[in-house]
């Protein structure tokens, strides 16, 4: 009789879920055939966005429900889960993913004490499989510290919003971090509002020994530090010297100057120098981080090429810091490797759960993989190598003089320096610096004067912030953590409580209105110092050293309080339709102000019968330069371009592209604009008469 072969079973498959279809991709090419590599596409169960979600009389317990379109991926990865050897979630290494890993555990019922969990710092593929060697359970102090937070924001955006939609329009919303962020745009924006500019002088001077010219400030007079006000303040200066006679080398100081090599880059540090030095909105700096982390085709294979991008810990694998040094010795030179590279200090409440910023293979050189990469990755890639690098380098050494020049009581003093080593400025600059290097000059020498140059100038008001100055003040004041940055700022912009201008942040009238109703109505959200302790509390529940349910009732018991005397200090406000003063020219009703989305504007009081509607013009709080007798106002093109006009036209025909500063050229007379460009706002003359120093971006 024949004998019948039996079929063998196929063994069956390890199931792996991690968030991204890239990341499943890169993964699944380091695990080969007995692994099945799944997407959960981000988060798959939240909050109801329907309603609060939050049971405020039972612990704060969260009721979580599957995200709507999740259906589909959560039935998938159910049934491959079924008749998987084992699953294993290997969600990003943070809060959110550790969440993530939790929520998926408890849809596919499995264990929550198994060892499922699955953590890698960087996508390579030994970083990888020794992963899988070592899977352990969720971290639940991890998932308490993002459900705390998520229930945190939740409990304050659902009890403030209902107020803002109510009071100011529907649609509106109010968070912890981006509160703080609108309110520091705002009062930013006061002190520019009240800034009186004061005058000041400066007396520069070109100076000559043998053939050699080389430039010096007017420092002080007969040995006091005597600041140039007037006009008057430089004539007196002035006259005391004479231009025939030479002036005396006084002093001559030499020294030698370290700049330290930078740190790596933090989450907020990378966000900063890509706004600063590439321009990269901080929402495009975090995604092209991602797609770099999650894994590139470079040739030979996909793989992650930095470290992860969330991260506030400065600290370095000594592998990473050994490879480094390997680089440096063999590409650059013993004298640029540091001994001991800088190390610094981890900032309160900051998280050390992972490396630095830094290339995953410092060997994989930015050239190397330049044909692999597009423009916006090349840019970030190398951003990323070099600070890196630079971080395991040894400082750069400047030679500086400073040298004091005197006559009849006057003192000039002149500075220059010249680069002597450059240390870890060969890979990574900071700064363009210029070498000023000054004549061979020793005490008792004489020099001539050239030239003096008397220069008239205005203190200028603090800077708006950008979105990089705007994160440095939240990281500095302990407000917001590395994820919460790029979509805080994406939020207050889509809401349009603020707007970008020339990259700088500049409120809305609608901004303006909700800040005063949570200035006036909570004032716990606005101060900085309490928000930062509950971003430690919440950083102490990851510890396990906090309860987070305790560290939720100890906020919400005094918020819920000041949520109900904003309900009934809100219902005695009605906030009736301003009259325009004005009447509609379609139907002749009393015009109306209304607040739109771009903040108010004129509409007929008959509305919806009538829908007329009229931008109001804006005064910038200067008089016309031409008539002196109207106000200039903002005005817009027919194709949307602001410009400034007088509010007397057509009586005056006053017209400017550019706005008006309100001061008339010192030289010309001409009236002096802002003047728009790639490094910042700067004060000039349109005749080119006259400029002030750049208002830096």
């Amino acid at each position: 009789m024949p004998t019948t072969q039996k079929k063998r079973k196929k063994p069956r498959k390890n199931l792996v879920i991690v968030e991204s279809p890239s990341k499943a991709k890169t993964i699944g090419k380091y695990l080969g055939s007995r692994y099945k590599v799944m997407a959960s596409l981000g988060h798959i169960r939240d909050l109801p966005k329907s309603k609060m979600g939050v049971d405020i009389e039972n612990d704060y317990e969260p009721h979580y429900i599957s995200i709507r379109g999740k259906g589909d991926v959560i039935k998938e990865l159910r049934k491959e889960a079924k008749k998987a050897a084992h699953v294993y979630l290997a969600s990003d290494p943070d809060r959110e993913g550790e969440a993530i890993a939790w929520h998926l555990s408890y849809l596919l019922g499995l264990d929550p004490n198994g060892k499922n969990r699955v953590v890698f710092n960087e996508i390579t593929k030994d970083t990888v499989k020794n992963a899988f060697k070592n899977p352990r359970s969720i971290d639940m102090n991890l998932v308490d510290a993002q459900q705390a937070r998520r229930v945190l924001d939740r409990l304050v955006g659902y009890s403030i919003s209902p107020l803002l939609w109510a009071k100011i329009k529907k649609g509106l919303s109010a968070g912890r971090v981006q509160s703080i962020a609108l309110n520091l745009i705002i009062k930013r924006e006061r002190e520019i509002k009240e800034f009186k500019p004061e005058e000041y002088w400066k007396i520069d001077s070109e100076f000559k020994k043998g053939k050699t010219k080389f430039a010096a400030d007017y420092h002080d007079l007969d040995g006091a530090l005597k600041k140039l006000h007037t006009n008057e303040d430089v004539q007196a200066v002035l006259q005391r010297i004479d231009k025939q006679q030479p002036f005396t080398v006084a002093t001559v100081k030499r020294k030698e100057r370290k700049r330290q090599a930078p740190l790596p880059f933090t989450t907020s540090t990378m966000q900063q120098a890509a706004n600063n030095i590439l321009k990269f909105r901080t929402a495009k700096t975090m995604m092209v981080a991602q797609q770099l982390y999650e894994g590139i085709n470079i040739g030979s294979g996909t793989v992650g090429l930095i470290t992860y991008m969330r991260t506030d810990s400065t600290r370095i694998a000594s592998v990473a810091k050994h490879e480094a040094a390997t680089y440096i010795h063999e590409n650059l030179g013993a004298e640029y490797a540091a001994n001991s590279p800088r190390k610094g200090k981890l900032p309160e409440g900051a998280q050390d759960a992972h490396e630095a910023i830094r290339p995953s293979s410092v060997m994989r050189t930015p050239q190397e993989l330049e044909k692999y990469l597009n423009k916006d990755q090349m840019k970030l890639y190398s951003l990323i190598w070099s600070r890196f690098v630079a971080s395991q380098m040894t400082p750069a050494v400047y030679d500086t003089m400073t040298v004091d020049i005197t006559q009849n009581g006057v003192t000039f003093r002149a500075n220059g320096s010249k680069l002597k080593f450059p240390g870890f400025s060969k890979v990574y600059t900071v700064s363009k610096h210029k070498d000023n290097i000054l004549p061979e000059l020793n005490e008792g020498d004489e020099v001539e004067l050239v030239k003096t140059s008397p220069n008239q100038l205005f203190t200028t008001p603090p800077a708006r912030y950008t979105e990089a100055t705007l994160i440095k003040t939240l990281e500095s004041n302990g407000v917001g953590r590395p994820s919460t940055y790029a979509p805080t700022l994406s939020t207050i912009q889509k809401r349009y409580y603020v707007r970008l201008v020339t990259r700088k942040f500049e409120p809305t009238e609608l901004g303006e209105i909700v800040n005063k109703m949570i200035e006036d109505c909570f004032p716990d959200i606005l101060n900085v110092a309490f928000t930062a302790d509950l971003e430690s509390k919440l950083d102490e529940i990851e510890d396990g050293k906090q309860e987070w349910i305790k560290v939720i009732d100890s906020f919400y018991q005094p918020f819920a309080k000041e949520v109900a005397t904003a309900e009934k200090k809100l219902e005695k406000v009605k906030i009736k339709d301003e009259p325009a003063h004005i009447d509609c020219d379609i139907c002749g009703a009393p015009m109306v102000i209304k607040l739109g989305r771009f903040g108010k504007f004129y509409a007929c009081s008959r509305f919806p019968d009538c829908r007329n509607t009229k931008p109001i013009i804006k005064k910038i709080g200067i008089t016309c330069p031409k008539c002196h007798k109207g106000d200039v106002v903002e005005r817009k093109s027919k194709k949307n371009r602001t410009f400034y006009g007088c509010s007397r036209y057509p009586d005056c025909d006053f017209v400017s592209w550019d706005k008006p500063v309100g001061r008339d050229c010192p030289r010309c007379q001409h009236f002096l604009i802002y003047k728009k460009t790639k490094k910042g706002m700067q004060v000039k003359c349109p005749n080119g008469d006259y400029e002030e120093a750049l208002q830096e971006n």
